[in-house]
This record gives structure tokens, sequence and C-alpha cells, in this order.
């Protein structure tokens, strides 16, 4: 095996008995981006001459105490809307193909200050609004289980990566399932953490109530271990909360024997109209899997969630009407250089600057805002939203986890769903709810129908994480489907 193939857990032995440096690593990497990412179009931007200088001194100042910190030498991608000093952050946008940030984000301090080594930016749809990363100025990313399909998205770009060996992990953002939906497109391990766990300072704002930094990963002890190090209190950050520092690779346990699992009969018994038969055959037999292991799984219902997705995309638009105000091409963004009228040029600058599914959101959500229309929409949706959550908190009083499918399809092909957005946001009807309520929720590779993944996604109550990753694990380390990559040789890369 190249080193790039390896899980950073594996990396982390290696790199500790001196048997392998973070130079190589960052090599290894490189050469798959070289050979492979001009198709898979993964990436943005790429840092390699900054990743290499970094990789060589982590290496030259090698010593027992930083071997302490987790990650320390591990190379990443960043997704485009994470903000990095003086590296260009573009959110897949014209309209901010030249933004270059002048400080980092939050989580990017705390990667660089665990000895982690940036490889770069991953591509992304437009400010995050999309499933299947198609909508990105920059080109859709392809899936690299098969080149004629879409990875995911929006984080398609990471997940791609870290499906292709390009890098060892990634960083990913979850508006409304983000970071899964990819993560189960590619069968990589993708987790949302619970929102105020990972701090939001210095991600480029969609829809800030829903969104949440979160790792893209091959295993699910990668997750652990990416968690540990993003996860913590950031008083730059107002929704950050204020928790004890954790250490999540202490609940990988190959144990579910007091687990007690929750099945909705929204997601899995009555179905949800397009769900392809494949994905629920494959959830149930997780679900059996995880019974025969000790845990004990019950039926309940969650009533409020066939109201998730209206609810989720009102709240979404709006608020992403209202964060995208500022990019007129007069404060911030891409700007004409012609000598209009300033409304007219602000009209000009978004219409180029933007595209059309962006433009899209930010005139509904602006519509949903209106003055008539606030109540009817926008106030309802947020009632709704409270509603949801208490749907969720009476459910873990009964139960630890919930399980569903993370995705109701297999990964479509490109162009299939991009000129129908009423079927690409249905895409995320398994998803949208766990941001509403605010909880965490990881998507595993639990299957695959015609070479294509199947990924099961595993809710939890909030700042539960532990939880989730203890029934992640140990369905993880009795089945073998993380295992599997898609073969290269078979395919022909022009």
């Amino acid at each position: 095996m190249d080193l790039n193939e390896f899980t950073a857990h594996e990396l982390l032995e290696k790199l500790e008995s001196q048997e392998i440096s973070a130079e190589s690593i960052v090599l290894a990497c490189f050469e798959q981006i070289e050979r492979f990412d001009k198709d898979l179009n993964a990436f943005i931007t790429l840092t390699k001459d900054a990743a290499l200088d970094l990789s060589k001194e982590l290496d030259n100042t090698f010593s027992k105490d930083q071997w302490g910190k987790p990650l320390f030498g591990i190379p990443l991608g960043i997704k485009d809307t994470i903000s990095t000093k003086g590296i260009r952050t573009t959110c897949g946008s014209k309209m901010l193909e030249n933004y270059v940030p002048p400080y980092d984000a939050k989580v990017v301090e705390l990667i660089k200050t665990f000895g982690m080594v940036p490889l770069g930016k991953m591509n992304m749809d437009e400010f995050a609004m999309g499933s299947s990363t198609e909508s990105s100025y920059f080109g859709s990313t392809l899936n690299p289980w098969s080149l004629e399909r879409v990875p995911g998205g929006s984080s398609g770009g990471s997940a791609a990566a870290v499906a292709s060996d390009e890098t060892i992990m990634a960083l990913g953002t979850d508006t409304g399932g983000s970071i899964r939906c990819p993560a189960s497109f590619c069968s990589v391990v993708g987790l949302k953490p619970t929102y105020g766990l990972v701090s939001r300072y210095g991600l480029i704002a969609y829809a800030n109530s829903l969104e949440q930094i979160g790792p893209i990963t091959k295993d699910v002890h990668d997750a652990a271990l990416l968690l540990t190090v993003i996860a913590g209190y950031d008083p730059k950050d107002s929704t950050s909360i204020d928790t004890p520092e954790e250490d999540y690779t202490k609940y990988l346990q190959d144990d579910v024997s007091s687990i007690k699992i929750g099945v909705p009969q929204e997601f899995i018994s009555e179905g949800i109209e397009g769900t392809d038969e494949s994905v629920i055959k494959s959830v149930w037999a997780a679900i059996q899997k995880l019974e025969n292991l000790g845990a004990v799984y019950t039926e309940l219902s969650l009533p409020s969630l066939k109201y998730s997705l209206p609810a989720y995309y009102i709240i979404a638009m709006s608020e992403a009407s209202s964060n995208l105000a500022r990019y007129d091409g007069i404060r911030y963004g891409y700007r004409i250089e012609k000598d209009k009228a300033m409304d007219e040029t602000i009209s000009q600058n978004r219409r180029i600057g933007f595209g059309a599914e962006v433009r899209r959101r930010i005139m509904l959500g602006t519509y949903a805002l209106s003055a008539g229309y606030y109540d009817q929409y926008y106030l309802k949706a947020l009632k709704v939203r409270t509603i949801i959550k208490q749907d969720f908190e009476k459910a873990f009083q009964d139960v630890d986890v919930l399980i569903g499918p993370t995705m109701p399809y297999l990964s479509f092909k490109i162009g299939e769903k991009i000129d129908d957005p009423l079927a690409m946001y249905l895409a995320d009807i398994y998803t949208v709810s766990v941001n509403l309520a605010g909880v965490p929720a990881i998507s595993i590779p639990c299957g695959f129908e015609n070479g294509l993944p199947i990924g099961l996604q595993i809710i939890g109550n909030s700042f539960k994480e532990g939880q989730i990753l203890q029934v992640a694990y140990t369905f993880e380390q009795n089945t073998r489907y993380h295992k599997q990559k898609p073969d290269f040789s078979k395919r022909v890369l022009t």
C-alpha cells in the first residue's frame, strides 16, 4: 500500500516509530492528486510548496512530546468555505474567486497548533448550496466510485478526495446534510457535530443557525481523532458552547450491549416516497447486525419529520438572503468595471458573481422574510423547528441513538437533477431534521448496490457524540464496507 492509502491512526503509529516521515505522507498524497485530480476535480486550490515546507519542519523538530498530540504530521484538505490566512477562499463562487482572507478560522488555527498539514482547499457547491457539488463555479467534482456520477454535496470535494486517497482526511461543513450526503455517496465517514461544539469562527456563513464544521475521514477512529482536535469552546464565536474538552477516541469500544436503538417509522417502516429499496434493505441489515452484536432496537415515531424539509428550506434560504446581502461588489465580492448607477452596478455584480442556485435561494429567502409573508412562512418554520426539536428530545428519553438511511437513493448521474431544484432538495429528506434539532449525526458505509455505496445514519442526543461513535465503531469493526475502495485501474481517466 502507498502511504496515502492508510488511515490517520495507522500512519501515526508509523510516524511515532520513525518508520516514515511526515514529508513522505504529503508527497504520496500529492502524487495521487497529480494522477487523478485532473479528472475528479476535488481541489480548488493546492498548497503544495507550503505543505512540503511544513512537513519538513515537523520532521526536523520531532520530539516525543509532539507525538502526544492527536494527528501530528497528518495531511488534510479544507473545504473552501473555511477561512485560511493567505490562501484564497472562494466558497466555490465567482463572487469570491480572488478573495484571500487575512485570518484563519478557529478550526484552522487548531489543526495548525496540533501539527496537521493542510494540502489545499476543497471543491464544493457554491456557498454550500447543493447536494451534488455541481453548482461550483470551478466545475463539478466527480464521484471516484463512478466518474459519471455526483459525489454528493455540498462537501463533495472533501469526500471525493478522502475516498480516492488524495488526502488522509478533510474538513467539511454541514448545513442540512452537506457532510453526511457526500460521505454516503463516496463510502467514507462523515460526522456532523452538535451545534455549538465546534467553533464557526471563520466559516463563511450560509445559514448561521444550522451549519457546523465536521470531519470527513476513512474510518470512525479517524473521525474521533479529528473531532478531538477541532471541538472546544471559542469566545470569538457567539454560538460556541463551553463544554469540557474530550478525547473522543475513548468511546471507540466494540460493544453495543447497553445501547438502545430507535428506528423512526417515518424513515424505515413507512418509508419516504422515492427511497430506493436497496437503501432500506441495507439499513435494515445494519440494524439487525447491531442487534446480533447486543443492541436492542425499537420502532418509534417522530411525527414532525414530515415537516422538516419545508421548514429547513424556508429557514436556510431566509438566513442566506441576509448573509449574502453583503456581496454587492461594493463592499465585498466580484465587481464589474463599468460606469453605471450604483443600483444597476450592484444588480449586475450579483447577476454575474452568483450562480443560478445561489440567486434562487436568495430570492426565495427574501420573499419569505418580506412584509406580509414573514409570519406566514419564516415565523411558522421557526415554530415547526421547535416541534421537531421536541420530538427528538422525547425520543432520546427512551433510546440512546436513532438509526436510518443517510440518503434516500444511490449517487445519481451528473446533470440528472441539476435542472430540477425540487428533486435536488428532496435528496436531503433524511438529513435536514438533524440540523434543525442541532443534534449530532454520523454517516458510515453500510453496503453497496451495483457498485455504488450506501450510507447508514446514526443520530445522537446533543453532545452525545461519544455514543454515536461507539455504535458506528462497533458496526465498522464487525463489517468490511469501510475497507472497500474504488478501483481506478478499471477506469479510463483522460
